[in-house]
């Protein structure tokens, strides 16, 4: 019923910005928090960025100052502006959605089917 679809991944050379858009679909109640995970090459799903519910905002260490996690409820929309990109920063890239903003991949419910993110060096 609820349906997560990603875009806007690409390759891009280190040191250059991508912006990640997930549509949502379907009913998802609106106190769903919403976030970004990314596997990377022979590694877990790890959380990247969330959005609360309230609009609180929450980044993992590795991606602070360079992603903005953002999203427009008119458009049950979530994006992801990437900039100063990494190598390290190449992954498949998620979305996903659950009750409450953790770092538990089980809590959230919903998710897109990914959408790949290459930084070359």
């Amino acid at each position: 019923q609820v349906h997560l679809v990603e875009s806007g991944g690409g390759s891009v050379q280190a040191g250059g910005s991508l912006r990640l858009t997930c549509v949502v679909s379907g009913y998802l109640w609106s106190k769903y928090c919403m976030g970004w995970f990314r596997q990377a090459p022979g590694k877990e799903h790890k959380r990247v960025a969330v959005f609360d519910s309230d609009g609180t905002t929450g980044y993992a260490d590795s991606v602070k100052g360079r992603f903005i996690i953002s999203k427009d409820n008119t458009k049950n929309t979530l994006y992801l502006r990437m900039t100063s990109l990494k190598r390290e920063d190449t992954a498949v890239y998620y979305c996903a959605a659950g009750p409450q903003c953790s770092d538990a991949l089980a809590d959230f419910g919903y998710w897109g089917q990914g959408t790949q993110v290459t930084v070359s060096s």
